[in-house]
């Protein structure tokens, strides 16, 4: 005892504990509540496993199909329970679980909570009781019981009571069914294989006791609680005994098959056909199962077959009753009570039974036999092929039975024969013979009309109507006559009534079936059904009659055929009154009887009917000229009617019958249902149009639909009861308590909710139709009308009331879809949103109902994807796709809201915080700190089901679709800034989401390759998020695991815990003996590559026999729109009716007759439509998976800490990538719209695989070190097999994509980095090595991989040469700045110059030169103050850049100047146009980010490229020099102002210094005396031209006169302040400007000198014969003020080219001293301390705290390019400054050797001296000697100078000199020029004073 006890206590509690796991899913419950839930959900959940244990076993009835191990498995272990008993404990458990009795015991114990609990807990209980009888029905289905069991089962049935209706509960009915199945031999018939088997197994053949024991115990005359009951066992006992009698074994039972006949007779006694009539059929869950269905029909079959004498006697004592019926009729006295109604009760029961089918079986057929069909040719199904065999003998008796029925029938028969006939009528076939039998039945007319047919037969039933109408019509009254409300009803008595009644019911039956017989009926030209009803219909009839008259119209309206006649028939008949008759004081027609006949009665029949009745028509066909001629024509009076006069007064009227009022409701709401969704806004709609009547202009009627819109969109009382029946519906299923008509408000509440749904669907377009007509009628949104205030609350609740519909999801899916639909329409308008949040939490009770609502949908295990509108025949697929829908239309509202400002319904759904800052959410578990169940969780648990198996999570493959929509709500949380965090979070933490899901990457879906990409699609954005935030906030663990998911090529094992160690080892072990012993595995990223199909099958074009192709394309793209996914599909409904409607106009014959022809062609036009809008979303769906592929891919490589991916891994892994993007682009089927996105991602691919190769090399593991298989970690081999396929992705883009092409060249640029050598630094020491040396050295990595891309690039000719030409010259303008850096790259390795060739003899290069002239205007826009586009200057300088590399080539440069370049360059007017410089400017027009340079900037990003060009032109042309220089000096000329402007520029920046080094560069190699020597020049032209020379030769000596001197230091000084950031760089820069200039001028000075003359004594004198300084900034030094002013003042001094001399010097030893610093601290990198480094890194680095935030490797990196660029640049300096010393020598030994060896003074007394007069004329004439104003030098001057020159260039400074010649001239050649010039300089000084 105390151990059950224990027991029991260990149970509770766990319970409990379960109760409070689950509490989450049960809001609004306690632990205790959610217990009692789970344990009888539990015991559900036993019971339905034993039922289906039991329903798996091998048997007589059904198969589950499963395998045959299975089935003997269940079959034994069932079999084993049932020996012990498991009947008698299953009939206990029936009778001992009672609702009332377990509901007392959880009341006593406070076990239930509200109405909902109580519901779901006594339906738990129910369905528990149903569970444990179906568990014995299904046994006795299989195999029959054993004696004691069937016993048992027969004891129980005896005590069975039945519901207040007269009817059995579904236990106790499926306990009967057992009993029927256990007592059933009809199997035998069938003559299955195991018959025999089954025959064995059979008890009432094999056990004599089981058939006498359950013999008597039948027989036996106790009396059950039930008589009826009794009385169906023993009629079954009794046909199971005459079936054994015909067996070859029953002759053993022969005892008890004898009886059989008495039982029967004890059946009929016991009023067998009426219980099963009343107690069987009118149970609710009779319908519910097939296989009760099937065993009444054998029953019913059976006695009607094997005891054809019991029904014999039936029928006479039926017609003997008759007779006694008539007999006391005719003597006026009461029938005897004594009458037995059996065959009555027989008749009844089958009409009932067959006239409910909810399988579809048509069980029926067995009553008609096929053979009476063979003359009907018209018939069609599938039993004709069958014609020709014999029926079964069942179905000829069976059919017989039927015929004779009918035969002399007895009036008293006449309803129940009429009613049987109704049910075997029901079913397509089935109503075919019954209306063959009816039309056989009659006896053809008679000339005096008498009917002597079957008056059972159409003919008689027509007969008689119209006789009925005949007699009626003469009472019609006068429509004004009072007495019309109380009519003289002496036409029908209530029997013909009900005859009558019975008679259209079976019409009614036998037209909605069968299509043939609605047209035979109607189309008779004798009995006019339709015009028969309606004359009826104005006559006084009871309402009931009139009722069943209209339903009887309303099953003829079917077909469209007929419905168009009813329609006018209907209008021409006014039973709805439409034409007042001028005088007419009051209404008449149905009007009428619905205020004063029906109201007063509380019974409506009739105005339901006219309501179905016109539902039907609506359907079927709505003519737009209804009327016409008598009223204005159309709807609308109808509309009012139904409107005003039905619908708005339906809930103030009474009504006997409470279901009724929700009954009209609903058959008037279907109508406004069907209008309202048949009815598309037309223009027409909204202009008021007129119509003549009888002379007058009226009003025309508008549509329907449009009237009802207008309703809608108005605060109409239509729009404000509907809105109250929605809450009305709420409030009623929110009790949870059955109430008459609850199907029929439940169906009201689904139309009113399906009206709003079209209102919104359709309010735009009405909307905008109505502004653009301007049209005086006011209408508001129908959103904001739903924010009205309740007229019931006094609260603003509709929305809430349509939304707490969700929360009745599971007893109302439809309702609950509806409403999901509005609310996503709703939520697309962010000004309700917020409105809608606060509404929704305003209550706390409701909101907490409306968020479980929304779980609850999400939740829902009963959606099923997948199913087609169509396939609805099943009511559970049905429900199945409804909830799948609602859980989509619920996401798709979730998504519509995260897009809107915040707050709004998707956080407050999602479980974030609407009240605070959503960022300060913490999400947690459902539960967890009290925190409610979301659709967050509901969401995650959706996609977290099966996501810990191996195939992956169940969503993406069950529900595809769903699962798409889920990842998108996801990313949508993780990609708001305000949501990301808590999501992010909540996912990493508690879920470890993306990881568990990325793993079951690639999702394959078959069937549905779209939704299975757009899954992935969402998934991959979301996990790059990811990605990136770990990243971003240094969590190394997450990013390492999620990178290792997607990248790792090893194979991952399921158990980290040694996988660590294990992996180390096994890779060490196979990499030392040389083989891989784990094999590799697909990246996770490259399968999901391969799960993108780039191919894509393209629909053929349409082949048209009647349409014009053209045309119906140009309808198509008329009928195209943007969809809410944003795809461009077409809206095939549209199309649809466009082309019907055309097919409609044709007129003529011909048309008519090709009509099902052009339908044809429509119709494979629609479905060229759909799969076009298929292929277009699945493009579509591939770019988009595509794009976010691309996008974690880059996250992968750019956002993630570099060294999470080792330098190796990183490169084999974009090659990896790259490889398998250019197979899948390049195949020949991949689809062209995948290209640009695929060229973006090689483009990225590229580019990192180049940085990743450089930094490896820039890291020492460099190419001498590198491995052999080629360059850094990826072998040459791949880098070739990448060139190859990026030139052939190139080459199959064709003419077109030349935007894709500018990434693909962006890639090859890229690619073509990787072989270019980096920056060394000059160690000054190279040319320690001979010639041979350099020449016998190995070829370096860099030189064999250019060398090799070469061979490659020229192994695909000329076609590559033309798409880059072609893409250089015209296009894009990115395009064309790409190409052109292609081309230049390409140049300046090409060292056969097979590709200048093809540039030059292709004309692409004259194409490329002439096209400078063009650019002049752009280029000349760019230079106004206001910033530009700078698009023009990018070209230019990328073009110029390549002319620059074609003229690096002597023949390049020949090339060049033979198209002209210089001469388009003259032209250019762009280099006149020199801005003001900045200082001038207005500082507001600066572009604030700095990124567009000033107007000055521009002008210079022109100028240089031009002088550089120029300079290389003049370097390169050897043979053409002349002509070069020429050209080059005739643009000099040409825009000789300019130039001469930049010369004496006062403001020396670091722009002008850049400028003057090239233009000093050009004037040195062009502005000489011989420049124009040769060439063709004007002679008139000529002076003007040496004129430009000289000056341009003056401004040069000038400009180094300031210079060289002081001006210098003040320079450099000013470069430091004007840039603080890079001040060392900067001086830098300026120094070697500076140092530029002067040794341009320099060489200028030596070229003239040389020039002039090849000796001293006939050279010219550049500089005076004075050694004073440089002046100082304020003019001029002491010693210049004694020198007289006039003779020198625009003459340098010689003392200028001395001091530069000297300061060259000192520049040279500070400038090496620096350089071999540089390389100490670049040879010992490793030992400097941090902060040098630091301090080296700086220079690099913008920003203060950058140096800090970069890793310890990236700064020795930095440090070391610092030093090489410092190395590069002292050793520029210094051949630089080892240049003007030697010039500077040269010129002062030219100068001083004619000073002091050749020039004559011009004193009187030396005017003698010989060569004097030649020199004075010289000087006097020579232009350049009066240019400079040397006209007199005396002789005091040359002593002078003699002994200054002497004092300056002194001991020390020669000292020097020769040093510099040692530490640097002699490494660089073997020439000792300084030297040699020192010595001839000092023996000059030395000579004595002439």
């Amino acid at each position: 005892m105390e151990i059950n006890t224990g027991r029991m206590f260990v149970c509770k509690y766990d319970l409990f504990f379960s109760g409070e796991n689950q509490q989450p899913h049960f809001p609004g419950l306690s632990r205790g509540l959610v217990a009692v839930l789970l344990y009888w959900d539990g015991k559900l959940c036993v019971a339905n496993s034993l039922r289906s244990l039991i329903q798996s076993r091998h048997g007589k009835t059904f198969t589950l199909e499963l395998s045959g191990e299975l089935v003997a498995l269940t079959t034994r272990f069932t079999d084993e329970l049932m020996s012990q008993g498991l009947t008698r404990r299953l009939l206990t458990l029936v009778s001992e679980i009672n609702v009332t009795r377990e509901f007392e015991r959880l009341q006593k114990e406070r076990g239930l909570g509200n109405e909902k609990h109580r519901k779901e807990v006594s339906d738990l209980i129910k369905e528990c009781r149903q569970a444990l009888a179906d568990c014995l029905f299904a046994w006795t289905c299989q195999s029959p019981l054993g004696k004691d069991d069937t016993l048992a089962l027969i004891a129980h049935l005896e005590t069975v009571t039945v519901e207040a209706d007269g009817s059995l509960d579904s236990v106790n009915l499926a306990l009967v069914m057992a009993l029927l199945y256990c007592l059933d031999v009809s199997f035998l018939e069938q003559g299955t294989e195991d018959r025999e088997d089954l025959l064995q197994a059979l008890p009432l053949l094999t056990e004599k006791q089981y058939v006498s024991a359950v013999h008597s115990r039948l027989v036996d005359g106790r009396p059950w609680k039930l008589p009826g009951l009794q009385a169906v066992c023993r009629l079954a006992w009794a046909l199971a005994l005459h079936a054994l009698s015909q067996l070859p074994q029953g002759s053993a039972l022969a005892e008890f098959t004898e009886a059989d006949e008495a039982l029967a007779d004890q059946a009929l006694l016991g009023g067998v056909f009426l219980f099963m009539t009343e107690g069987m059929l009118g149970c609710e869950g009779f319908t519910h199962d097939e296989f009760y269905t099937r065993r009444l029909h054998s029953l019913i079959t059976d006695f009607l077959a094997l005891m054809p004498m019991k029904v014999k006697q039936l029928r006479n004592r039926a017609d003997e009753d008759a007779r006694l019926v008539h007999m006391s009729l005719q003597m006026g006295s009461e029938p005897p009570s004594s009458l037995r109604k059996d065959l009555d009760h027989l008749m009844i029961l089958i009409g009932e039974f067959y006239s409910k089918d909810p399988f579809g079986l048509e069980l029926a057929l067995e009553f008609w036999c096929h053979t009476e069909s063979l003359q009907h040719t018209s018939l069609q199904g599938s039993y004709l092929g069958m014609a020709m065999q014999r029926p079964p003998h069942k179905q000829v008796v069976l059919s017989k039975f039927v015929r004779q029925m009918g035969d002399l029938l007895p009036p008293t028969l006449y309803i129940p024969y009429l009613r049987m006939l109704k049910g075997l009528a029901n079913g397509p076939q089935c109503a075919h013979y019954c209306f063959s039998l009816l039309k056989t039945n009659g006896a053809p007319h008679g000339d005096n009309m008498q009917v002597t047919g079957s008056p059972v037969s159409w003919e008689h039933f027509f007969h008689s109507l119209m006789l009925y109408h005949e007699n009626l019509r003469r009472d019609l009254p006068n429509a004004d006559a009072t007495h019309y409300r109380l009519p003289p009803i002496r036409g029908i008595t209530q029997r013909e009534l009900d005859g009558l009644t019975s008679f259209l019911q079976l019409l009614c039956t036998i037209i909605t079936w069968s299509e043939n017989a609605r047209l035979a009926l109607c189309e008779h030209p004798q009995w006019t059904p339709a015009v028969v009803m309606l004359g009826l219909l104005q006559c006084s009839v009871q309402p009931v009659l009139k009722g069943e008259l209209l339903l009887c119209l309303a099953a003829f309206g079917k077909s469209p055929e007929i419905a168009a006649s009813l329609w006018q028939s209907l209008e021409y008949t006014q039973i709805l009154q439409t034409v007042r008759a001028p005088g007419q004081k009051q209404a008449a027609g149905i009007e009428v009887e619905l205020n004063e006949i029906e109201s007063s009665c509380e019974e409506y029949p009739l105005t339901r009917a006219f309501c179905q009745l016109i539902s039907t028509l609506v359907e079927s066909a709505l003519p737009v000229n209804l009327g016409a001629g008598l009223r204005a024509p159309g709807f609308q009076p109808y509309l009012t009617f139904l409107r005003d006069a039905v619908f708005l007064p339906f809930p103030t009227r009474a009504y006997r019958r409470a279901a009724e009022k929700w009954e009209v409701a609903d058959a008037v709401l279907e109508v406004f249902h069907k209008l309202l969704r048949d009815y598309e806004p037309q223009p027409s709609d909204f202009v008021q149009e007129t119509v003549e009547l009888q002379g007058e202009q009226v009003l025309a009627h508008k549509p329907p639909g449009h009237s009802l819109m207008f309703h809608l969109l108005n605060d109409s009382p239509t729009l404000i009861l509907c809105l109250s029946l929605l809450e009305e519906g709420v409030r009623q299923l929110d009790t949870y308590a059955p109430f008459p008509g609850k199907k029929q408000l439940e169906s009201a509440v689904l139309h009113c909710l399906c009206l709003l749904d079209l209102a919104l669907q359709k309010e735009v377009v009405f909307m905008d139709l109505l502004r653009e007509s301007q049209a005086s009628l006011i209408v508001s949104p129908l959103e904001q009308l739903l924010q009205g205030v309740s007229a019931q609350s006094r609260r603003a609740d509709h929305i809430v009331n349509i939304a707490r519909y969700l929360y009745h999801s599971s007893s109302n899916p439809e309702a609950a879809f509806q409403s999901a639909k509005i609310l996503q329409r709703i939520a697309r308008y962010p000004n309700i949103q917020n409105r809608l949040v606060g509404d929704f939490t305003h209550d706390q009770t409701v909101s907490d109902k409306l968020m479980a609502g929304f779980v609850e949908c999400l939740d829902n295990e009963g959606a099923e994807e997948g199913l087609e509108k169509g396939d609805d025949s099943e009511p559970a697929k049905k429900e199945a796709r409804i909830r799948h829908e609602t859980q989509i239309h619920i996401l798709n509202l979730l998504i519509t809201s995260l897009e809107l400002k915040t707050p709004n319904l998707a956080l407050y759904l999602l479980g974030y915080e609407v009240k605070k800052p959503i960022s300060s959410t913490n999400l947690q578990d459902a539960g967890v700190l009290g925190c409610p169940r979301s659709c967050l969780h509901a969401i995650l648990s959706l996609l977290q089901r099966g996501s810990e198996r191996r195939s992956g999570p169940v969503l993406t493959s069950q529900a595809p679709h769903l699962a798409e929509l889920c990842y998108q709500v996801i990313y949508q949380l993780c990609v708001c800034s305000d949501t990301s965090g808590p999501t992010m979070r909540y996912l990493r933490t508690s879920q470890d989401f993306l990881f568990t899901h990325l793993q079951h990457l690639p999702f394959i879906l078959p069937g549905d390759e779209i939704s299975a990409l757009s899954q992935m699609s969402w998934l991959m954005k979301t996990a790059a998020i990811e990605l990136r935030v770990t990243s971003l906030n240094r969590q190394r663990s997450h990013t390492q695991r999620l990178l290792n998911l997607l990248l790792d090529d090893q194979p991952r094992t399921q158990h980290a815990a040694d996988g660590e160690t294990g992996m180390e080892e096994s890779r060490s072990v196979s990499g030392f003996l040389h083989f891989d012993t784990v094999s590799k595995v697909r990246r996770k990223l490259l399968s999901v590559l391969d799960a993108i199909n780039f191919s894509q099958d393209v629909p053929e074009l349409l082949q048209l026999d009647f349409f014009e192709r053209t045309q119906i394309e140009q309808v198509i793209a008329n009928c195209e729109h943007v969809n809410e996914h944003g795809h461009t599909v077409c809206n095939v409904k549209l199309l649809h009716r466009v082309l019907v409607a055309e097919v409609n106009a044709l007129q003529g014959m011909a048309a008519i007759g090709q009509r099902p022809l052009l339908m044809e062609e429509v119709n494979s036009i629609l479905q060229q439509v759909v799969e076009r809008n298929r292929v277009r979303r699945s493009l579509s769906a591939k770019r988009h998976a595509l794009q976010s592929w691309r996008g974690l891919v880059e996250t992968l490589l750019t956002a993630c800490p570099a060294d999470l991916i080792p330098a190796d891994d990183r490169q084999i892994i974009i090659r990896d990538l790259l490889l398998d993007l250019h197979d899948k682009v390049l195949s020949e089927d991949s689809a062209g719209e995948l290209m640009p996105i695929v060229a973006g991602a090689v483009f990225t691919l590229t580019a990192h695989l180049s940085q990743s190769v450089l930094s490896e090399q820039q890291q020492g593991a460099g190419l001498e070190g590198g491995s052999s298989s080629g360059f850094a970690s990826i072998a040459n081999s791949a880098l070739h097999l990448i060139l190859r396929k990026l030139l052939d992705f190139i080459l199959c883009t064709g003419g077109g994509f030349q935007r894709l092409r500018a990434h693909l060249y962006g890639s090859l640029l890229y690619y073509l980095q990787i072989a270019q050598k980096p920056e060394e630094p000059d160690t000054l020491q190279q040319a320690g090595k001979s010639m041979w040396e350099r020449l016998t050295a190995p070829e370096d990595g860099f030189s064999k991989l250019q060398r090799e891309n070469l061979a490659i690039i020229e192994s695909y000719g000329t076609a590559l040469m033309e798409v880059v030409c072609r893409d250089a010259c015209d296009g894009h303008e990115i395009g064309r700045m790409l190409a052109l850096a292609v081309l230049d790259r390409i140049l300046s390795i090409d060292r056969q110059s097979q590709w200048l060739l093809y540039v030059c003899n292709s004309g692409y290069l004259r194409v490329l030169v002439e096209s400078l002239r063009q650019d002049d205007a752009a280029l000349q826009t760019l230079l106004s103050p206001q910033p530009p586009l700078l698009k023009p200057l990018y070209i230019y300088e990328s073009k110029m850049a390549l002319l620059t590399r074609v003229a690096k080539t002597g023949q390049g440069a020949v090339e060049l100047l033979r198209c002209g370049l210089v001469a388009q360059l003259v032209e250019c007017q762009v280099f006149d146009m020199v801005p003001d410089s900045d200082s001038h400017r207005v500082f507001g027009q600066r572009d604030p980010s700095g990124f567009i340079p000033s107007p000055l900037d521009r002008y210079r990003q022109i100028l240089l490229p031009a002088l550089r060009l120029f300079q290389v032109i003049l370097t390169s042309t050897t043979t053409h020099h002349q002509q070069g220089a020429a050209q080059v000096l005739q643009w000099l000329i040409v825009h000789a102002d300019t130039i001469q402007g930049l010369l004496r520029c006062q403001e020396l920046s670091m722009g002008a210094l850049q400028e003057l080094s090239l233009l000093t560069g050009i004037i040195s190699k062009t502005a000489l005396p011989g420049a124009l020597e040769g060439q063709d020049v004007n002679s008139a032209a000529l002076p003007e031209f040496q004129g430009h020379i000289s000056r341009f030769q003056r401004q040069c000596l000038s400009l180094l006169g300031r210079l060289a001197g002081s001006e210098r230091e003040r320079l450099l000084k000013q470069a430091e302040i004007a840039a603080p950031g890079d001040p060392a760089e900067r001086r830098e820069e300026m120094e070697v400007a500076m140092q530029q200039v002067c040794a341009n001028i320099m060489e200028y000075c030596q070229t003239l000198l040389l020039q002039s003359s090849a000796q001293a004594q006939f050279s010219i004198c550049l500089f005076s014969p004075s050694v004073n300084e440089p002046a100082s900034r304020d003019g001029r030094t002491a010693s210049d003020l004694a020198l007289p002013s006039a003779l020198y003042s625009r003459v340098p001094s010689l003392g200028l080219v001395l001091f530069l001399l000297k300061n060259s010097a000192a520049d040279f030893f500070r400038f090496h001293q620096s350089h071999r610093q540089a390389l100490g601290k670049l040879q010992s990198l490793e030992q400097l301390p941090p902060e040098e480094l630091k301090e080296l890194c700086a220079a690099l680095v913008s920003g203060t705290g950058g140096v800090e935030k970069i890793s310890s490797v990236q700064r020795s990196l930095l440090a070391k390019r610092r030093l090489v660029q410092l190395i590069n640049n002292r050793a520029k300096l210094l051949a630089l400054c080892s240049y003007v010393i030697e010039t500077c020598l040269f010129v002062m030994w030219r100068h001083l050797e004619y000073y002091l060896l050749y020039c004559t003074p011009t004193d009187p007394k030396d005017s003698l001296m010989p060569g004097a007069s030649a020199y004075r004329s010289r000087l006097t004439d020579d232009s350049f000697g009066r240019a400079l104003g040397l006209s007199r030098v005396s002789q005091q001057d040359l002593e002078q100078l003699q002994s200054d020159m002497g004092a300056g260039f002194g001991e020390a400074l020669q000292r020097k000199l020769l040093e510099v010649e040692g530490l640097y001239s002699q490494v660089r050649s073997r020439y000792t020029f300084i030297q040699a010039l020192v010595r001839r300089i000092r023996g000059l000084l030395r000579q004595p004073k002439s």
